[in-house]
């Protein structure tokens, strides 16, 4: 069968809107013979009358407007389609969504993000907060291009390339006294504690750091951002552990302190394999590579150094404890 024709669809179309053969040759900058034999054969085509005239005017019949249903879906395709190559031929390369952990949004994506949109206008860039497990599936499924996540990830049909090192740390209000120099699972597990929400990466590390002494001697509040948790913690309500890339900078707010021991929160950059090659993803990928080498991280992590730790743990009369 031979392909439909767009002209005789729209032929169609203008009729009915116009209701009248002669207004839609004018519109169409074409002669009445040549809009009747449009319609003509899209009847002779499909075998159903698709015009009728009630006085003076034409309408489609029940046939007539269900093609033009179908018509509709095609030129709005036709029209999408003819938009993107406009886009690529005015220097689009194209869309890549990336999926990515709260953290690395907030503390290390933003500098990525702008330098791509001023080098490479012509890609648009989607960004989804989404938790690990959330981001292995859409990656899986292939509704999602490339997702920053928190090891471990294992999955057979991912490429997993880690891009650095980071590690958990415990939070406490300022002012906490008799610190130790170092938190221990069981230090941590007989004190109040405000933590990520139930689903996140960080949550599972924290649990498996403290599995041998659960269950917990306190429930423990949960947040679902770690700047609300660092407010919480500041307010008192508890303490908590982070990723040290949240807590690079100076705090009068909170103590910082390492945990023993030590704690993996390592970022990471996962991708399906085996997928075609696309410019404009490949652009995004090498982008997100250079946090590898700490171009991005803030200036208190770069070279390996470790977030600055409060000295303070002993308080004095004008530092009085606010909790244990």
């Amino acid at each position: 069968m031979r392909s439909i024709n767009l002209d005789q669809l729209r032929t169609l179309m203008e009729v009915v809107d116009l209701g009248s053969f002669s207004a839609a040759a004018r519109r169409l900058n074409l002669s009445q013979p040549a809009i009747s034999q449009h319609i003509r054969e899209l009847e002779h085509r499909f075998g159903v009358r698709l015009i009728e005239r009630l006085g003076k005017r034409a309408n489609a019949t029940a046939p007539g407007r269900e093609l033009m249903e179908h018509a509709a879906r095609i030129f709005r395709e036709c029209d999408a389609a003819s938009s993107a190559m406009r886009r690529f031929r005015d220097g689009w390369l194209g869309s890549v969504h990336i999926g990515t952990t709260l953290t690395a949004l907030t503390y290390e994506l933003p500098p990525i993000l702008k330098k791509l949109r001023e080098e490479h206008p012509g890609i648009d860039l989607i960004v989804t907060n989404m938790p690990t497990r959330d981001s292995v599936d859409n990656i899986m499924k292939d509704t999602i291009d490339l997702a920053l996540v928190t090891l471990p990830v294992k999955a057979a049909r991912l490429r997993v390339t880690p891009l650095r090192p980071e590690k958990l740390v415990a939070i406490f209000p300022a002012g906490t006294r008799h610190l130790p120099k170092e938190v221990t699972p069981e230090y941590a597990a007989a004190r109040p504690m405000v933590l990520e929400h139930t689903r996140g990466a960080v949550y599972a590390l924290v649990m498996h750091w403290l599995s041998k002494h659960l269950p917990l001697q306190h429930t423990p509040m949960h947040v679902s951002t770690v700047e609300a948790i660092k407010s919480v913690v500041a307010s008192n309500l508890g303490m908590s552990i982070v990723p040290d890339v949240s807590v690079a900078g100076p705090s009068s707010d909170i103590i910082v302190r390492p945990i023993k021991p030590e704690q993996p929160c390592t970022l990471a950059l996962i991708e399906r394999r085996n997928k075609p090659k696309d410019s404009a993803r490949e652009i995004v990928r090498n982008a997100l590579l250079e946090l590898r080498e700490g171009w991005y991280a803030p200036t208190s992590l770069r070279a390996g150094n470790p977030p600055r730790i409060s000295s303070r743990n002993t308080g004095n009369g004008a530092n009085r404890a606010r909790g244990a």
